[in-house]
């Protein structure tokens, strides 16, 4: 594999909606350059080729037994994991732990469930605001410098501070676990914060993108030629009120998350650390579902529409017709309504 193929592999492993199959085990040759991917509508396919001139070339799971001649008494063992896998609303590294953990798989073993050394890197801002009070609680400041996580780690591998380290030996009391321990129970703490701070990270990245869809959409309804056409209008309604609520409840699941870790160090206990660790996974698949969803959608409008300016009213009505509604509402499907879990309870 040439470097080219290595850094698209690279992008496609951080991203929401594409797997990689070369990551994973397969038997099949002429699926270890394919993705799995998300579609226009939001299914999950095999793209077996994507060319800015030639589009791209997808095949349905159920068809790759006639495609490969397999027996279809006797299929390799990737045919029943890509059966599974495809009807993921996510493929983010998070929702994939979760789904295939569930199915038996050591997910630490498999580079494919793992974000990549420069994303890691560029989510370290995001993971200040959840190691801070921790680090300020055990050295009494969080003036500390950190270039990663794996730094935060290293702060409680090799405490160099006498007070420090008895505060330490408090904190392992608390989560019932040997002073030791500590620096692994740091690295599971990272990997469910580190979660958290991915997905504000795209979540983040997808509001300007959403406003200006928006911005569009009332600019369509408020076009007196337009406003006639009732399917378009009844479209955009649809649109606006799908991605704004959408928008709105994953906004308020993270910030809930945030501000409930807040002070979760105040008064830690084992119980407290898992309950929270069982909330914020069991969340995963629902808030990756949804944030993969919008991220194709909004995606190929801005891939379309980088600049506002571009593309009159009728050439975006258009799209939002053709492209932006076709398997939007399957997003309700995966946004299961309802209060959070408690962390307190």
């Amino acid at each position: 594999m040439n470097g080219e193929d290595d850094q698209q592999r690279a992008v496609d492993r951080d991203s929401l909606h594409i797997l990689p199959l070369g990551d994973l085990p397969m038997e099949t040759p002429g699926l270890a350059s394919a993705r799995l991917i998300k579609n226009s509508r939001l299914q999950g396919v095999i793209e077996v080729f994507s060319d800015t001139y030639a589009g791209s070339g997808q095949l349905n799971v159920e068809s790759l037994p006639a495609e490969f001649g397999w027996n279809p008494d006797n299929p390799p063992k990737e045919y029943a994991m890509l059966r599974r896998l495809c009807r993921l609303p996510s493929y983010d590294v998070y929702s994939l732990r979760v789904s295939l953990r569930e199915q038996g798989v050591e997910v630490n073993t498999v580079d494919a469930l793992k974000l990549l050394e420069n994303k890691n890197a560029e989510l370290t801002e995001y993971m200040k605001s959840f190691t801070r009070p921790l680090i300020s609680q055990i050295y009494g400041s969080d003036q500390v410098e950190i270039q990663d996580f794996g730094d935060v780690v290293k702060l409680f591998r090799d405490p160099d501070i006498s007070k420090a380290l008895e505060k330490l030996r408090i904190m392992a009391d608390k989560l019932e676990i040997k002073p030791e321990e500590i620096p692994k129970f740091m690295e599971d703490y990272g990997d469910i914060f580190l979660s958290l701070s991915y997905y504000r990270q795209c979540l983040d990245s997808l509001v300007p993108i959403i406003a200006g869809f928006l911005f569009a959409v009332d600019d369509i309804k408020g076009n007196f030629q337009m406003k006639s056409d009732i399917r378009l209008m009844e479209t955009c309604e649809m649109l606006e009120s799908i991605i704004s609520e959408r928008l709105s409840g994953i906004t308020g699941r993270v910030e809930n998350f945030e501000r409930s870790t807040a002070h979760m160090w105040d008064e830690i206990s084992a119980a407290r650390f898992r309950q929270i660790e069982r909330v914020i996974s069991s969340y995963h698949t629902n808030i990756g579902g949804v944030l993969c969803a919008l991220s194709v959608k909004l995606d190929a409008w801005h891939k379309m529409f980088p600049d506002p300016t571009l593309g009159g009213p009728a050439r975006k009505a258009e799209f939002i017709i053709t492209e932006m509604r076709q398997g939007i509402t399957s997003i309700e499907q995966v946004d299961h309504e309802g209060s959070l879990l408690s962390f307190d309870s």
